[in-house]
């Protein structure tokens, strides 16, 4: 008897709910023919760095070749800046085929897998494609609460998710609160902590984060980091890992070997040594939250004070028919229920005219009414 396609697929497989990317701009731009604004997907809004494009150009010329797939040179560089061996480095297609690749690589069916409820939907999707047990622990209020997540680890826990800052709140824990979690941790368990730091290089706090020493000390953690945002490289597909050697040998076992293309490779190369690119992306970024910070408290608009390059902006009981009516407006915002925040959006931080036009356009839709707006506090 022939068996349905679907009969085939493992249960833990089917019940996954798939990741839901943003909205293409192409796609509204066609239904309303007007030119839209684009901050649903917390990318960089100056663009790619000018040395990244001009190394990806010339990379073009030998497309018909396979990459490095090592990524030598990118590791080499990155080794000697961050102060690592090169084999505590790896790369991978942006930092989500490294969520997947460790999950798979640590976790099998019987295993736990930790997170926080209201995090990045691509650590429970790995932990389930693992075959393997999802926990969760729910936020306090819209931060990530340590202390709950360290009680709820246990002998089984293989692996904890976990990101700072937070997407899609924008919130951050500090080096000592992670430093004494994972502390716990490693008491407690044999588990491999994951610190998904994709957002760092717009955090301007000193107490934010010590992740290379805990990698250069041989702690039990996988910092992942992109090079998708400050950079502006996200359609190239490129992010790395740095932790121990151990691990990352057994996570290379299971890697494409070739998972990462040699114009991203280029690109990722010359982006490192844009400082000045790097530099006005992170000024434009918080002139952006001052902006949006601004606007939004004059509206009245509940918002979470955020550190990275994004804002969750609570429009009432439901925001789906607010986001509707600002992309009718011409501005992409990301609905936020499908993470767990039904009341909210995110919206990406933009040039200064995207967030005035986002801001305009926010105020004409409620006072239209087409969304019920959360009282800013």
């Amino acid at each position: 008897m022939t068996k349905r396609i679907q009969d085939l697929i493992p249960p833990f497989v089917r019940a996954i709910e798939p990741y839901h990317p943003g909205k293409p701009i192409e796609e509204l731009e066609r239904e309303l023919g007007v030119r839209a604004v684009k901050l649903a997907s917390n990318e960089n809004p100056l663009g790619p760095s000018p040395l990244a494009v001009a190394a990806a150009q010339k990379a073009l010329a030998e497309s018909h070749r396979y990459p490095d797939g090592s990524g030598y040179y990118l590791r080499a560089e990155l080794a000697q800046r961050l102060g690592l061996a090169l084999d505590q480095i790896i790369l991978g297609g942006g930092s989500t085929d490294l969520i997947e690749l460790v999950a798979h690589t640590l976790l099998g069916p019987g295993d736990e897998g930790l997170t926080s409820a209201g995090s990045f939907p691509m650590y429970y999707i790995a932990i389930r494609a693992a075959g393997a047990k999802l926990r969760t622990v729910p936020l306090r209020g819209y931060d990530y609460d340590l202390d709950a997540l360290a009680a709820a680890v246990t002998a089984g826990t293989k692996l904890v998710y976990l990101a700072n800052p937070n997407n899609p709140t924008g919130t951050m824990f500090t080096a000592a609160h992670f430093e004494r979690f994972l502390g716990h941790v490693e008491a407690e368990s044999s588990a491999v902590v994951v610190l998904d730091e994709a957002y760092s290089e717009y955090v301007e706090r000193p107490d934010y984060s010590r992740s290379l020493d805990l990698v250069r000390a041989g702690r039990r953690v996988l910092v992942l980091r992109t090079f998708s945002k400050v950079y502006g490289l996200a359609g190239l597909r490129i992010g790395y890992g740095l932790g121990p050697a151990e691990l990352l040998a057994e996570m290379n076992k299971i890697r494409s070997p070739f998972n990462t293309a040699g114009l991203a490779q280029a690109a990722a190369l010359a982006a490192l040594d844009d400082a000045e690119h790097v530099r006005r992306s992170i000024a434009s970024n918080r002139a952006g939250l001052e902006q949006l910070a601004a606007g939004l408290a004059r509206l009245g608009v509940k918002f979470v004070p955020s550190v990275a390059n994004f804002v969750l902006v609570e429009l009432g009981r439901d925001a789906g028919p607010g986001a509707a009516a600002l992309e009718r407006a011409g501005v992409i915002v990301r609905p936020m229920a499908w993470m767990g925040f039904p009341e909210a959006v995110r919206v990406t931080v933009g040039t200064r005219d995207e967030n005035e036009k986002f801001l305009v356009a926010l105020a004409a839709v409620l006072a239209r009414g087409e969304c019920q707006g959360g009282s800013a506090g």
